[in-house]
This record gives C-alpha cells, structure tokens and sequence, in this order.
C-alpha cells in the first residue's frame, strides 16, 4: 500500500515489485492486492497532483531536479498541452516515472478529473494486467521466476532505468 502511494509522488521503486511476488504467493488474492495497488497509486497520485498544483515551487521542483529530470518540465508540457489525457495514461502504463506525471500535471492545471480518470485507467490496466497474468499463469509464472529470478529482476531495473532515460533524453 504504502509502496503505490509514495512511488506515485517521490519514491523510485514501483508496485509492481512488490504486486508480482504478493500474487504468485497468493493467487486468490492477487486481484485484491491489485485493487489495492490502484487505490493508493491513485490515492498517492491525487497528493502528487496537488503537490504539483500548489507546492511546486516549495515541494515539486526538489522531487523533480533530485531525480535528474528538470529539463524535461516543458517537454511534458508539451505533452500535455498535444496529448492531455493520453500522456497521464502513457505515464500510467509504461515505466516513464508516474511521479513525474502527477507533479506536472498538478503545476500545468491538467484537468483534475481527466487527470483521475486516465491515472485510474492506465494504472489499472497495468496493476490488472500483471494480475490476470498471475491468476491464469502462476505456477508457470512461478517456475520461470525460479529460473529466471536475477533475469527478470535485472530486465525490471533495467525499464525502471529507461523509463527515467527515456524522460531526460526525449
């Protein structure tokens, strides 16, 4: 819970880490843990959002220059101002730095319900995805971690990384 709601705002490890193992523990409640996920990524979401509409200058700007990625404030303006909605959903579904969406979108005055309804869209169908994987796949998925656990953990790090790439160098 705690994970969702601080990576949404500041923290650089995402949910689906933790999502991932939890499920293959418990397959009968993966979709829960799911759930949850979304809750409080939405939840950390929205204080990101208002971090960024009221706190930016104090509180969003050292969150956003302490992972490298102020110079890329105007290209996400520009995102937002091309795209709205489908850029909070790219953010949601792909390892581009959700924390970076919710701050900016806050500072840029996004439209606070499309900003909801697209992080709710795209983070669910990323939490949910991963979780239908689980539930029909967990055994399999289970044997193939055990293989390929420092693959797949390396291969997860690795699009962490890009995502913080792709936002500095794009």
């Amino acid at each position: 819970m705690g994970v969702s709601f601080m990576e949404a705002i500041f923290f650089p490890v995402p949910p689906d880490l933790l999502l991932i193992p939890m499920g293959l523990a418990n397959r009968r409640r993966v979709f829960m843990h799911a759930l949850i996920c979304l809750v409080f990524s939405l939840l950390g979401g929205i204080v990101g959002y208002l971090v960024g509409y009221y706190f930016m200058e104090v509180a969003g700007w050292p969150i956003i220059n302490f992972y490298g990625l102020g110079h890329k404030y105007e290209v996400v303006r520009q995102w937002y101002e091309t795209y709205s909605a489908w850029a909070v959903a790219v953010a949601g579904l792909t390892p581009i730095p959700y924390k970076l969406c919710t701050l900016t979108a806050g500072a840029f005055e996004i439209n606070w319900f499309i900003f909801v309804a697209a992080s709710t869209l795209s983070r669910g169908a990323r939490f949910f995805a991963i979780a239908t994987v689980i539930y029909f796949f967990g055994e399999a998925a289970r044997e193939f971690l055990e293989k390929r656990f420092n693959l797949v953990v390396s291969l997860t790090i690795i699009l962490v990384v890009l995502g913080f790439v792709l936002i500095r160098y794009l």
